[in-house]
């Protein structure tokens, strides 16, 4: 009787092993990147309204079950590049705990239930969501090796899921959340490339076959100028006639502060403590970063609703 308890308790342990491999697969940590979606129904005055909340969250789950996919088939891709990393070999299809067609089997499972589910919000909807799976594939197995449209490619998933979050809840999108969000995406993958090329050095191009196109002066340059293109062209969005009129302010101008703190944050992270190489979690695990965000949101939060 022992025996047999001890038995079920080591195929307990080996099933829940396996389930963490997948886990990890999916990576999880980085569904954050989807709430850009709700993006329109905060700025759309609907952040209240539940048929439309329902909506957006769907749309949400639709993106991080296509995403998940997409995480999938890039370690599939990359798979023989990181057996022979001395850390990324240790990860589970490299290091051969889940097979590879267990891996394509799932990959495929979750791009094509993504897919299903995001007809079902609708064909504009829909389409968004096959372009955004199309734009992953090309960026999977051709666009991260070339330099700038690499992270060009990032920037554009971020603005396709923009404009998703609005046409659920059939919204206009306004072009400069489009904008905003291309330079600020932008901002935020050329800091992640200098991180890369910096802390790798001479490994770097094992790690990445586009860094061999950078360096750090070229990425500084165009650090530089996504900075002020950002906080420029989200100072004309909050001064925008088209913006006071439909959101019912001329106060967002006094949300700029924190996105001038959140960018110089960044950069300050980046460069004097060499850290950037995941924005997502450097977001969540920095404080003042994290402050910074929960702030604004709140700030725009009550200027665009309580018109404080």
């Amino acid at each position: 009787m022992n025996q047999a308890q001890a038995g079920m308790t080591a195929l307990e342990r080996a099933q829940a092993a396996a389930w963490r491999d997948v886990l990890k697969l999916l990576r999880p940590a980085q569904w954050s990147k989807n709430t850009v979606l709700f993006a329109a129904l905060i700025f759309s005055k609907h952040l209240f309204d539940f048929h439309a909340l329902r909506l957006v969250a769907l749309g949400f789950l639709v993106f991080c079950v296509i995403a998940s996919g997409a995480y999938v088939m890039n370690d599939i891709r990359d798979c023989e590049r990181d057996r022979q990393h001395p850390l990324k070999s240790l990860r589970p299809l490299p290091s051969g705990r889940i097979r590879s067609s267990t891996a394509i089997a799932l990959a495929l499972g979750l791009m094509t239930a993504g897919l299903v589910g995001a007809v079902t919000l609708g064909a504009g909807f829909a389409a968004l969501a096959t372009l955004y799976l199309i734009l992953q594939v090309a960026y999977t197995y051709w666009l991260k090796e070339v330099v700038i449209l690499d992270v060009f490619a990032i920037a554009a998933g971020f603005v396709i899921r923009a404009v998703a979050g609005g046409v659920v809840i059939s919204v206009p999108i306004s072009p400069w959340i489009i904008i905003c969000t291309f330079l600020l995406m932008a901002f935020l993958g050329f800091s992640k490339r200098r991180h890369e090329l910096v802390l790798l050095e001479a490994r770097a191009t094992d790690h990445r076959t586009s860094l061999r196109e950078y360096s750090p002066y070229f990425l500084d340059q165009m650090i530089a100028v996504l900075t002020a293109s950002t906080v420029v062209a989200y100072a004309i969005w909050t001064a925008s006639p088209e913006v006071i009129h439909k959101l019912g302010t001329d106060k967002l101008y006094l949300t700029i502060p924190f996105v001038l703190f959140g960018i110089f944050r960044y950069l300050y992270l980046v460069h004097q403590r060499e850290e950037g190489g995941n924005p997502t979690q450097l977001l969540l695990s920095d404080p003042p970063l994290l402050a910074d965000l929960l702030l604004w949101i709140s700030a725009a939060t009550a200027l665009i609703y309580l018109r404080v």
